[in-house]
């Protein structure tokens, strides 16, 4: 059972949402700024994804209008995934410094794509966010509010489609109050399972072990 007030909790209001979205896009505009050459170039825990996609990819949807949106679509022949994919790679294509440009233009923008909620920008920056950090061997600090909020709607998101299945086990974090889903139990801090909930595993246990918070290990998917 979810403890009461547990979920009504876990979601944060309008304001505070966007104004901890607004905090990210700035720290995150913070660390690019300072990165090498060669940081830009790697890989990243996001797929094939270097730094450089993966910084672009979060200017997007709050700068290009529905008209672009709707091109996009039709250069992806209509694969949502696609789009995302493909227009984060030419977006990559700008120098480094445009980049770092375009993501603080967007601070303070309340922009969102088609068919996503306020929830969905702060996912965004929180997982990539840490994808990046992961990456480059950086630590970056995840709000556990901020985290149960996005960890929340994970779990519940039904369209836009929820890209990733959902673990097998009762979800339970140690640092917040926070519990979902059935089988065996796996405990740790809300940003690990945030990061298990959005298919990466191997980068929620990395997570967990850098912060030195307990973590009871790895889950598959259903």
């Amino acid at each position: 059972m979810i403890p009461v007030g547990a979920v009504s909790d876990a979601v944060l209001d309008t304001d505070e949402l966007w104004r901890i979205v607004d905090q990210e896009r700035g720290s995150l505009a913070d660390l690019l700024e300072g990165l090498g050459p060669e940081e830009w170039e790697t890989r990243t825990r996001c797929g094939d994804w270097r730094v450089r996609e993966v910084a672009a990819h979060l200017t997007i949807a709050a700068r290009f209008s529905y008209g672009q949106v709707v091109r996009e679509m039709v250069r992806a022949r209509g694969d949502w995934n696609r789009m995302i994919h493909d227009s984060a790679v030419r977006e990559a294509s700008l120098p480094v410094g445009e980049i770092v440009a375009n993501l603080r233009s967007i601070i303070g923008s309340r922009r969102l794509a088609p068919t996503t909620s306020p929830h969905e920008p702060l996912l965004d920056l929180l997982v990539h966010g840490q994808d990046i950090a992961l990456a480059l061997d950086r630590d970056r600090p995840v709000p556990p509010r901020a985290a149960r909020d996005s960890a929340e709607r994970v779990w519940t998101m039904r369209f836009p489609p929820r890209p990733w299945p959902l673990p097998k086990a009762r979800l339970v974090a140690t640092d917040i109050e926070w519990m979902r889903g059935e089988g065996e139990e796996v405990r740790g801090p809300i940003a690990a399972l945030l990061l298990l909930l959005t298919g990466r595993p191997q980068a929620a246990a990395e997570w967990a072990d850098r912060t030195g918070e307990p973590w009871t290990g790895v889950t598959t998917p259903r």
